[in-house]
């Protein structure tokens, strides 16, 4: 919702759990099958109030439910918030909220294979841990009886989950295989350390991944007290979202839910308290890497104080990119390639946190200097001004607009505001930022940012102490009580997202070489999606350019004749433009105007010295940071071994090295010839899909995309499929906690051959599904607890006859062995036994279901349409290809894998730390 959640979702424990079976569970007094037993003890649902179509109503256990009904889109989303997080974990339990989200996963009582059935019904599906919350959610087609499952399964979870054993035997494996791959990350693993320094007493210097012995260790019987302690209807909201009927929604609600007892125990309040923090400190991390990464961090009041807010304001105008104040001291000076600031308020207390990252070469001491001096120092060398305050106020707003504008997006987000305690908080967030004022910033940035109160890492003594003193935060009465809220919300269209339907309310045309399509239709907050593609150039045109061609796509933004790299940013955020120049959305009464900004961004780039040698800088560190990385070192060793064409070639790709070479030897001279010569807009795709006058847009686009011609003749560059010998890659990784393995096979197929939609069905068996049932997942992570992520992959050119197949997992070192076993097995299975009558039932429904959920979606409409135009055909080709999966027999689909995945053809690498690999062997 601000910038903040972007940096929740990098932050915070992200993840998919997994299906099990147990000899446990909790007691119930009403099973969740018996209607007669539910009838009798069940009471209607108390209405508390509504906010903007959002309504709050509460059953007689305690449970809140929030119904949001919204036709725009045929999907619904249900989410269940508990208010536990790693705030709530006991000593020795660190991570345990995070371990029982993985186990809630595993089944329970009347539902022991829920993610098999997320597979089946086409259920978008994840959980996730934060400091004072967990949440579990679904989205799915408004069919069928997926909405009475997901309720069902909801409600079964909080009741009768198994949290078993042998679940916690495999999935502890997982849970630690990700905490590994967090161990990879510089900017995480320097996380975790701030918060462990920043708080001596507090559970959010825990990091709520947990510590490693505790995931190894942590007994079962602590995770069912946990369990059967906060996983009840009086600590939990559920929200409902999307395409149903309230009422009748309410009424199966409090048949479902209303049979759950209220329970009898009392969650006593925490009384731990941080004290004044009385000193800096410093830290010091040293493990392997490609970047250096300084970090200042400092504690801030809880979400409910009205400071809070104020930070949050105060940190963007810091941490923008490209005008912020961060960014002006360290990026365009040079000490630094990227910065960024990261305030985290919470239920209590919280941090925020700032940073620069730099070259390996980087100078430590002076950026570390001229950070502190920006974030403690900024407001009384350069007072905030109301209209650098409004930008910033405006973008935040935006996000929040777009947030609830998307009711799949605001039913899950609006966990977050409930474990601040009331889900109201997000409206009164959201109607705050344009009322606040630049001394109020100011004031707020003073009372917390100061010496006594930073961590940079060592404790030193100082007899002149800088004490933050934190005042109290109002009651949430008082808060909720000071807010005018508007109970009329938005409305939208009830759009059929059909194939059928999207041909017929599309209007298609061309401009000159420019295949163009119009989708017009009523959505939340007017919202517009843009999405162009134009195609330019030939094979000895585009010879030895793809870093050329990757700098000034970049460089596109950051400069015109008319505009600065920072003008064009405010611009974006005025016309609240989100995305970039390729695909974007804005609204209705800002479309015309973002139009217009992108013409001007595509045919008048001016590409200034200055942001050409900062972009480049950018570019050459990002990749050296990741150069190290396992999945990396592996992705460029299958890259290498798959390259059969020239290197200067525009099909040869490019390892890592090698992009970071051609970057570095790029020059402002070549981006601009390349941009004169070759780029040109006449000749492409562009769909728009939202609330816009289709007539107006038109007569817009005619007028545009006649402003800048390629001067060299076009020809479509195609790959063609080349044999390629089997190997086996070992790649030693020193000291790196996580590993990969990846393997691919290559083979003649073009998307329009026979057997094509047979491979792809087989593929979503074996390891493409986004759930968690494919035979990948249930070998390498549900059976042996190797692997947090595993999956395959076809991919099948609409031009050309290069297909691939790949398959890749994450583990750590010590199971690559193992692993690669596992991979070899289950795919000789396949080829022996072949899949069964059942998967492929399942798979069918499941896979096209899977499909039409992503035909709701504006964003992948647009997509999709500018794909298809490009091949030439519209959405009667998905119809068709939805047919003949339907159709599909058990042998085709068999032969397919046969043909797809050639078990003595696939070359496989493995990456990973070989000291610990062997240690296995």
């Amino acid at each position: 919702m601000n910038k903040k959640q972007k940096w929740l979702a990098a932050a915070g424990i992200v993840v998919v759990c997994a299906v099990g079976f147990t000899f446990w569970q909790k007691d119930t007094s009403t099973p969740m099958n018996d209607a007669s037993t539910v009838a009798q003890n069940t009471e209607s649902a108390q209405k508390v109030v509504t906010v903007e179509g959002v309504t709050e109503y509460r059953l007689a256990n305690g449970l809140r439910v929030l119904l949001f009904p919204d036709f725009s889109k045929p999907t619904i989303t249900v989410n269940m918030t508990y208010l536990v997080g790693s705030r709530h974990e006991g000593y020795g339990e660190t991570g345990m909220a995070h371990l029982l989200e993985h186990l809630m996963f595993k089944g329970s009582k009347n539902y022991p294979e829920p993610t098999k059935e997320f597979t089946r019904r086409g259920f978008k599906m994840n959980g996730s841990t934060w400091l004072d919350r967990t949440n579990y959610f679904v989205s799915f087609n408004a069919v069928d009886d997926n909405l009475d499952w997901a309720l069902g399964w909801s409600a079964d979870a909080m009741t009768n989950s198994f949290i078993a054993q042998k679940d916690l035997d495999t999935e502890m494996t997982v849970v630690r295989n990700e905490f590994e791959m967090g161990e990879n990350n510089p900017v995480s693993v320097l996380l975790k350390r701030m918060q462990s320094v920043l708080f001596d007493w507090h559970n959010y210097g825990n990091s709520t991944i947990g510590a490693r012995s505790d995931i190894e260790n942590v007994k079962i019987e602590n995770l069912q007290a946990f369990y059967r302690k906060y996983y009840q209807p009086d600590n939990a909201v559920l929200m409902v979202s999307g395409k149903f009927d309230e009422a009748d929604t309410l009424k199966k609600i409090e048949r479902i839910f209303g049979a759950i007892a209220k329970p009898t125990r009392i969650l006593e309040p925490h009384w731990t308290e941080e004290p004044i923090a009385d000193g800096p400190r410093t830290f010091e991390i040293r493990r392997a890497g490609e970047m250096k990464v300084v970090a200042v961090g400092y504690r801030i009041p809880a979400a409910l104080h009205p400071d809070a807010q104020l930070i949050n304001l105060g940190a963007d105008v810091l941490g923008d990119t490209p005008r912020g104040r961060l960014h002006k001291a360290l990026v365009e000076t040079g000490l630094a390639t990227q910065v960024f600031a990261w305030p985290m308020p919470a239920h209590d207390p919280g941090l925020a946190m700032f940073g620069a990252m730099l070259p390996k070469d980087g100078d430590v001491e002076k950026a570390q200097k001229i950070l502190i001096e920006t974030v403690e120092s900024t407001f009384d060398k350069e007072p905030l001004q109301a209209e650098d305050l409004s930008l910033m106020a405006r973008e935040e707003k935006t996000l929040y607009e777009r947030t609830f504008a998307d009711p799949e997006t605001f039913g899950v987000d609006i966990s977050d505001f409930i474990a601040l305690g009331d889900w109201r908080l997000f409206f009164i967030h959201r109607d705050s930022w344009e009322k606040m004022k630049p001394e109020d910033v100011m004031q707020a940035w003073k009372r917390y940012f100061v010496r006594d109160n930073r961590v940079v890492g060592t404790f030193i003594p100082d007899n002149k102490p800088e004490r933050a003193q934190m005042t109290p935060a109002p009651t949430l009465d008082q808060v909720l009580s000071e807010h005018q809220f508007k109970e009329q919300g938005q409305e939208a269209e009830v759009f059929d997202s059909s194939p059928a339907n999207l041909n017929a309310r599309t209007e298609r045309f061309a401009i000159g070489d420019v295949n163009v399509a119009l989708l017009p239709k009523k959505t939340r907050g007017e919202t517009v999606v843009v999405r162009a593609q134009f195609r330019y150039g030939n094979y000895d045109s585009r010879k030895d350019k793809r870093a050329v061609a990757a700098l000034m796509s970049a460089m596109l933004e950051r400069g015109t004749k008319t505009m600065s790299r920072e003008e064009i940013n405010d611009a974006f955020t005025k016309l609240q433009i989100e995305g970039d120049i390729g695909q974007f959305t804005t609204t209705r009464e800002h479309l015309a105007d973002a139009l217009k900004l992108m013409g001007e961004l595509w045919t008048q780039s001016s590409m200034p010295q200055k942001d050409f040698d900062e972009l480049k800088a950018e570019f050459a560190n990002d990749v050296q940071s990741r150069m190290d990385d396992p999945r990396i070192q592996a992705r460029d060793a299958i890259t290498e071994h798959f390259n059969h064409y020239p290197k200067d070639d525009p099909r040869y790709r490019l390892t890592s090295k090698e992009l970071k070479a051609a970057i570095e030897n790029t020059s402002l001279e070549d981006v601009k010839n390349y941009y004169d010569k070759q780029f040109g807009i006449e000749r492409g795709e562009i769909s728009i899909v939202g609330d816009f006058d289709a007539q107006a847009v038109r007569a817009q686009l005619e007028g545009l995309l006649n402003q800048k011609a390629s001067q060299v003749p076009y020809e479509r560059i195609v790959r063609e499929h080349f044999d390629t010998p089997a190997t086996r890659i070992i790649i030693d990784t020193p000291d790196k906690e996580n590993a990969t393995i990846v393997a691919r096979f290559d083979f003649a197929q073009n998307k329009n051959d026979p057997g094509t939609d047979a491979m792809l069905l087989a593929n979503w068996i074996f390891g493409g599904s986004s759930g968690l049932s494919n035979r990948l997942m249930l070998r390498l992570r549900q059976k042996d607890g190797l692997s947090y992520g595993a999956g395959s992959s076809v991919n099948v050119p609409a031009f050309g006859n290069d297909t691939s197949w790949t398959m890749q997992a994450i583990l750590a070192p010590q199971n690559l062995r193992k692993a690669e076993i596992a991979l070899y097995e289950e795919i000789d299975r396949v080829l022996k036994e072949g899949f069964t009558q059942e998967e492929l039932d399942e798979a069918k429904k499941g896979f096209i279901e899977y499909r039409a959920v992503n035909r709701s979606q504006d964003n992948l409409i647009a997509y999709h349409w500018v794909q298809m135009m490009n091949e030439g055909v519209d959405w009667t080709e998905a119809q068709d290809r939805d047919e003949t999966v339907r159709n599909l027999t058990l042998e085709e689909v068999n032969n397919a894998f046969r043909k797809m995945v050639d078990r003595n053809g696939l070359t496989v690498v493995l990456a990973g730390d070989q000291k610990k690999a062997m240690t296995q062997e």
